[in-house]
C-alpha cells in the first residue's frame, strides 16, 4: 500500500487487518446456507439501530404522551409509519434469524472446544436481545404493552421475600405508569448500543476460535478452504437478498404477523384485554411460564430455559461436534425443536385444555434435552470412542 493508506496503515493497521481477517479469512468449504443468517443479523441490528434513533427524537416516554407521540409518528413524521413499520418487522424477523442462528449452534455443535467463550456470548447476546425487545413492546403504550407490563411486574413480584420490592422497582409503584416508561425506555436505548458492542466481541471470538462446518470437522489443509471474499460474500449477498424479500412481504403485504390489533388502542388500566398475550418470539417461554402451576416455579422455569443455555458446553462433553454424526442426539434435536413450537402454540392458546398438557410435556422434555439426553449420550459417544481406540491399539500391537 502506497500514499495515504500506507501511512495510515503502518500507524494504524485497519487496511491490512480487515483484508486478513474478512477479505482473506479462510472459510471452510462446507458451509451451507444456515451460515449466512449471520449476516442477515448484521444488517438487521444496523436497521433497528438507525431506525430507532429516528423514532427515539419523536417519542414521548410519559403515560400521557406515550400513545400520543407515536401516533404522531406515523401520521404526522414524514414516512413515519415506514419507519415504524420497519423497525417493528426487524424485531420480529431479528429475532426469528435469532433463533434460527441459535438451532445452528446446537445442532452442529457450535458450543464444543475452542469455541466456549463464542458461545456463552452468542446466548449472553440472546438475553439481551430479548430484554430490549420487551422493553420495546411496552414503549408504545397500547393496550397490550400495558397489561404486557403488568403481567411482567407480577411474574417479578411472584419472587419469595424480594418479590414485592422487585416488583416496585421495575414498575416505579403499584401499577405500570410513567417510571415504567422512563426505565424502559433508558434501558431499551442503552441495551441496544450495548447489543452493538457485544456483536464485535462476537465476531473477534469468532475470528479467534474459528468457524464451524456442518461436518463438525476442523478443515485444516488448504484445499479445505476458500477465502471470505468473493466466495462467501456472494453467499451472504444472495442470503440477504432472499432475507430483503421476505422483509419487504411482511413489511408491506402482511403487517397483521407481527402486530396485536389491541396495541392500537391507547392503554386502559380499567379495561382488561380478553387475551393477554405477548408477541410470538417470547411465547415459547410465556408457555413454559404458564405450564407450571406455581407463580414462582414458572418464573423459574422460563428463565430457566435460557440459563440452560451457558452451561451447555460442559452438559454435552463428547468429542463429536455435528449432529449429522450423532443420529440419537439428532433425534433429540428435531423433538427439542418441535417442543419449542409446540411451547409457542401452548402459549398462543394460554395453555388451557389440552394445551396445558402439551405445554407441561414439551417443557419438560425441552430441560431433559439438556439436563438428561446431553450428558447421556456424550457419555455413550466417549465409551464408544475410548472402547475403539483401545481395540485399534490392541491391532497395532
Amino acid at each position: 500500500m502506497t500514499g495515504f493508506s500506507g501511512w495510515l496503515d503502518a500507524r494504524l493497521p485497519v487496511v491490512s487487518a480487515f483484508r486478513t481477517e474478512y477479505i482473506r479469512f479462510p472459510m471452510p468449504r462446507s458451509l451451507n446456507a444456515l451460515w449466512t443468517v449471520g449476516a442477515m443479523l448484521t444488517v438487521v441490528l444496523v436497521l433497528m439501530l438507525l431506525s430507532g434513533l429516528a423514532l427515539a427524537m419523536n417519542y414521548t416516554p410519559t403515560a400521557a404522551g406515550a400513545f400520543a407521540s407515536v401516533e404522531a409518528i406515523e401520521r404526522r413524521l414524514p414516512a413515519g409509519w415506514l419507519l415504524r413499520s420497519m423497525h417493528m418487522t426487524g424485531a420480529s424477523l431479528f429475532l426469528a434469524a435469532l433463533y434460527v442462528h441459535l438451532f445452528r449452534g446446537l445442532y452442529y455443535g457450535s458450543y464444543k472446544a475452542p469455541r466456549e467463550v463464542l458461545w456463552l456470548i452468542g446466548v449472553a447476546l440472546l438475553a439481551m436481545v430479548m430484554v430490549t425487545a420487551f422493553a420495546g413492546y411496552v414503549l408504545p403504550w397500547g393496550q397490550m404493552s400495558y397489561w404486557g407490563a403488568d403481567v411482567a411486574g407480577k411474574a417479578i413480584g411472584a419472587v419469595p421475600g424480594i418479590g414485592p420490592f422487585l416488583e416496585r422497582l421495575f414498575l416505579g409503584g403499584d401499577q405500570p405508569g410513567d417510571v415504567t416508561l422512563h426505565h424502559l425506555f433508558v434501558l431499551h436505548f442503552t441495551l441496544a448500543f450495548g447489543i452493538v458492542g457485544i456483536v464485535g466481541l462476537h465476531l473477534a471470538a469468532l475470528h479467534v476460535a474459528g468457524p464451524g462446518n456442518p461436518t463438525g470437522l476442523p478443515a485444516k489443509e488448504p484445499e479445505q478452504t476458500l477465502p471470505f471474499h468473493p466466495y462467501f460474500t456472494v453467499k451472504d449477498g444472495l442470503g440477504l437478498v432472499v432475507f430483503a424479500l421476505i422483509f419487504a412481504a411482511v413489511l408491506f403485504f402482511f403487517p397483521t404477523l407481527i402486530s396485536e390489533p389491541e396495541n392500537y388502542r391507547p392503554a386502559n388500566p380499567l379495561h382488561t384485554p380478553a387475551d393477554i398475550e405477548p408477541e410470538w418470539y417470547f411465547l415459547p417461554f410465556y408457555g413454559i411460564l404458564q405450564s407450571i402451576p406455581s407463580k414462582f416455579g414458572g418464573l423459574v422455569a422460563s428463565v430457566g430455559a435460557i440459563l440452560v443455555l451457558f452451561i451447555t458446553p460442559w452438559l454435552d462433553t463428547s468429542p463429536i461436534r455435528s449432529a449429522r454424526n450423532r443420529p440419537v442426539y439428532r433425534i433429540g434435536m428435531i423433538a427439542l425443536v418441535m417442543s419449542f413450537i409446540l411451547l409457542g402454540f401452548a402459549g398462543k392458546h394460554h395453555v388451557e385444555g389440552a394445551w396445558l398438557y402439551v405445554g407441561q410435556l414439551a417443557t419438560l422434555y425441552y430441560y431433559l434435552h439438556f439436563l438428561v439426553l446431553m450428558p447421556l449420550v456424550s457419555r455413550r459417544e466417549n465409551a464408544a470412542l475410548a472402547y475403539g481406540s483401545m481395540i485399534r491399539v490392541g491391532d497395532a500391537r
